[in-house]
């Protein structure tokens, strides 16, 4: 009988093929093409051909591949394919009970068909399994390498960041830290794990409160910023830093932990200082030029006074006196007229000047300050120095800020 049906099946293939595919477009017409659909119904036949011959599948699974490539891209899933091998059943079996030239019994021939059927769908059921459990693992396999590359990334920007970044458990022990945290504090990595967070807190009451603090905020809003602070490092220096410190969250939502992500601000900071000191200057500069001018009028007319003192006392010792308050009164005047030229907005022409003279007025500027007071300035200038082209106020900015410091 196996001879017999596939004798038929070969005989009236394109039949079968036509009749399947017409009642298939009825049904899946809107998910497959009739070439589709066609490509499928002749791999089916040939598989159920080759089954019955010899029960080989080699060739049978190839068609069965190419048959679930099909229906994974059309979305079809198992129910839907198990319906196109029930259409199939009975487009065969009514063209092999319309044939007059041989004599079986259907019932016989539907029993055996059936079992044909059934055992091509479970391959097709087992390779369509497989083939999904590949691509599971596939996936899985991707989104592992996925995760790898995130993770290589993320640890990756955690080495290379200037900013310290670590993180501290919930007994307040460091279990991360980073070539940033290492440059700014100087500990190495193995010298900081496992150890109290405390490591990087001054001594004080202030320090203590603020980790608590700390601890509060990460506990009620999980975020904290603090602008300005300080932290100790290796060598036991004080630096500035701005830290920000977010909760670190477990699998079940509850905290492990801390994130810090720390900012050195010690530069900033000696950078401001010298922005508010400059503006401090200024105002000073300012104040001193109306100070100046008030007192290098009444000093004018003591002068004056002076010098006729001088021309009409007949007194030796009133004359000598005369002339040390003559002298004191140039020294105030000239310390006055040096403030008044220093406080003066620099320029910025450039001039041919002697720079000799430009040190002999910032030593003029800076002996009067009380940083320097005790300070004797003794100086062996070239008095045939060439002349430079440049700037003298800021020229005389560097010598003094030279001198004080």
């Amino acid at each position: 009988m196996k001879k017999l049906i596939i004798e038929l099946i070969k005989k009236y293939f394109a039949q079968i093929t036509q009749s399947w595919v017409e009642k298939l477009e009825q049904e899946f017409g809107k998910k497959l093409s009739k070439a589709q659909l066609t490509t499928f119904v002749e791999s089916t036949l040939n598989t159920i051909i080759d089954v019955i011959d010899t029960a080989d599948y080699t060739r049978a699974d190839q068609y069965l591949i190419d048959s679930y490539q099909l229906f994974n891209k059309t979305k079809l899933n198992l129910l839907q394919i198990s319906q196109l091998f029930t259409i199939g059943r009975y487009a065969i079996i009514n063209f092999l009970e319309k044939d007059d030239n041989y004599d079986f019994d259907p019932l016989i021939l539907l029993g055996f068909l059936d079992e044909v059927i059934e055992q091509v769908y479970a391959r097709y059921g087992m390779l369509h399994q497989n083939a999904e459990m590949q691509e599971l693992a596939s996936d899985r396999d991707r989104l592992a390498n996925k995760l790898d590359a995130s993770q290589q990334y993320l640890h990756n920007i955690l080495l290379s960041s200037d900013s310290a970044i670590m993180v501290i458990d919930n007994n307040e022990k460091f279990i991360s830290w980073n070539k940033g945290a290492e440059s700014i504090f100087g500990f190495s990595e193995e010298e900081v794990l496992g150890k109290s967070s405390s490591l990087l807190f001054p001594k004080g009451e202030k320090y203590e409160s603020e980790l608590k603090y700390i601890q509060d905020e990460i506990r009620t809003s999980g975020f904290v910023t603090i602008n300005e602070t300080e932290r100790l490092t290796k060598e036991g220096k004080i630096v500035t830093v701005q830290l920000t410190v977010t909760k670190l969250p477990g699998s079940n939502g509850e905290s492990v932990g801390r994130t810090v992500i720390i900012r050195d601000f010690t530069e900033v900071k000696k950078l401001q200082q010298q922005v508010d000191q400059s503006e401090k200057l200024a105002v000073i500069g300012q104040l001193a030029a109306g100070i100046a001018h008030e007192v290098g009028n009444p000093l004018t007319s003591i002068s004056s006074i002076v010098q006729i003192l001088q021309r009409k006392s007949p007194n030796e010792f009133f004359s000598e006196q005369l002339s040390t308050i003559k002298e004191n009164i140039d020294r105030i005047s000239r310390i006055v007229r040096e403030l008044v030229d220093f406080s003066r907005p620099p320029g910025h022409e450039k001039t041919l000047i002697q720079i000799t003279d430009i040190i002999k007025t910032a030593i003029g500027i800076v002996k009067y300050d009380k940083r320097v007071k005790k300070v004797d300035f003794k100086t062996d200038l070239d008095t045939d120095s060439p002349l430079v082209m440049l700037v003298p106020d800021q020229l005389l900015q560097v010598f003094v800020n030279i001198l004080i410091n």
